[in-house]
């Protein structure tokens, strides 16, 4: 979507090929479905002119000027190839009611394990990235019963959730001042022996952090335990592993030595929501999912993606778009959809080193490790700088740019504190992800510089 132009590009794409698809099933006898005419074209017409307003109450995800949350908009060509095979409304979950889909997940996913340096996997698409960790975490707990999983600190919430619903014990974490796993910490929990998984973050979603996974792994030769990583916003950042920082190079450079991974192509994968991938290096524990449904599946002696896989029904139209969108932009190293991560990068590392230049702000400890930038406002106590924080939020989006909020320790912007509980402070956050960022740096810049400045005004400051 563009907000200067009145032609969605996605409706002129989809144009031939709506027709060239109908011609596939030209030899069919016709037929009028009720669908078609009940309510007429004028009805529908009304309803969506009303859906358009509705929707118009929401923020820009789609703009430059929204670096919020983790919000990009799918490609032109992933919106096309999805609405394309929704005139089909293909189920991935069997061969039977997706046999194009089907084939064209499987094609797309071993590209993504490609990615990863596997050529053996065992793998497909999920609704998100939460289910695709139950997986990978139910797997860890057929191999491993009983045994706990642990994850760090800055690790997202949904592994302690997954963890209750499998009925594993989980454990947190302490992360360093970095927002990385503590290694001396993680090895004081391995040494108790009943360490099963330890989850490995390819970028912490509050603060785009990576774990030490070459350090982990070489605790895992030492302990025996699975290391699933879970990459889902972070994960397509292995493509431009070369140019990162260590130690995140390392680590991203180490993926393809884990047991099971987690990426989520709806967020940097330019897919619509829900499009969620887990992949396991063992192709072998596919054993897991083996179950009988014949009445399902009794007309395909094929393997389908139902037999490995939890969920039932799943949209064969996001394998679809995902498929239409790595055969256009490949998953290389060289190739455009790595210069915009490339470009995320730089525009979250010149945003990271302007804040650092700016007295107002204190910096986060280290320097973005993939596109997310986080700060506070220099204020004392932390409760004025978290008000501060807030109303600068409220001042920027009256001027069109759309931050975020998140509560982050204090150790993680300074000398580490020794309270404990850890002193919590509200921050600033950008996840500049779209890779017109970059050219939009200067806009955003202005309105934090103007949005801030006002505020410390009325402060007094």
């Amino acid at each position: 979507m563009s907000a200067t132009s009145d032609l969605d590009p996605f409706l002129d794409l989809l144009r031939e090929p709506i027709a060239r698809m109908a011609e596939e099933f030209s030899g069919l006898p016709t037929f009028k479905s009720p669908l078609d005419s009940t309510p007429d074209a004028n009805a529908m017409k009304t309803v969506l002119n009303e859906v358009a307003i509705r929707m118009g109450d929401n923020y820009p995800y789609f703009h430059p000027l929204y670096a919020g949350q983790m919000l990009k908009p799918p490609h032109p060509i992933a919106r096309a190839a999805y609405a394309l095979a929704m005139a089909i409304n293909p189920n991935n979950h069997a061969r039977d009611g997706g046999r194009a889909s089907s084939q064209m997940e499987i094609e797309a996913v071993a590209q993504i394990a490609g990615m990863f340096g596997w050529d053996r996997h065992l793998g497909h698409l999920t609704s998100g990235g939460t289910f695709a960790n139950l997986e990978a975490l139910w797997v860890a707990g057929q191999l491993a019963p009983n045994k706990r999983i642990v994850a760090q600190e800055q690790s997202h919430y949904t592994h302690q959730r997954i963890s209750s619903v499998l009925k594993l014990p989980f454990s947190s974490i302490p992360s360093d001042n970095l927002g990385r796993m503590d290694l001396n910490a993680l090895e004081d929990e391995l040494r108790r022996g009943d360490v099963g998984t330890v989850v490995a973050t390819m970028g912490a979603t509050a603060i785009g952090s990576v774990d030490p996974l070459p350090e982990i792994l070489t605790l895992r030769e030492r302990y025996g335990f699975r290391v699933h990583l879970d990459a889902a916003y972070g994960g397509y950042f292995r493509l431009i592993a070369g140019q990162l920082d260590e130690p995140a190079r390392r680590a991203f450079q180490s993926m393809d030595q884990a047991d099971s991974i987690v990426v989520d192509p709806h967020k940097h994968g330019l897919q619509p929501y829900g499009c969620g991938c887990i992949l396991f290096r063992d192709p072998a524990v596919g054993r897991f999912y083996k179950h009988d449904s014949p009445y399902t599946y009794f007309t395909s002696n094929e393997l389908h993606l139902g037999e490995i896989s939890l969920e039932c029904s799943r949209a064969g139209a996001a394998a679809v778009a995902l498929w239409a969108t790595q055969k256009l932009l490949p998953l290389t190293p060289d190739g455009e959809f790595a210069r915009g991560l490339a470009a995320s990068r730089r525009a979250a590392l010149e945003l990271d080193r302007r804040i650092r230049n700016r007295a107002s702000f204190t910096p986060f400890a280290g320097k973005p490790e993939l596109d997310i930038v986080v700060w506070q406002v220099r204020a004392d106590p932390p409760e004025k700088s978290a008000e501060m924080a807030q109303r600068i939020f409220d001042q920027c989006a009256a001027l069109d740019l759309h931050l975020a909020l998140v509560q982050l320790p204090l150790a993680l912007f300074g000398p580490s504190s020794s309270a404990s509980p850890p002193v919590l402070t509200t921050c600033l956050r950008s996840v500049l992800m779209k890779p017109e960022h970059e050219q939009w740096l200067d806009a955003i810049w202005d309105r934090i510089t103007l949005a801030t400045s006002r505020e410390l005004a009325c402060d007094g400051v």
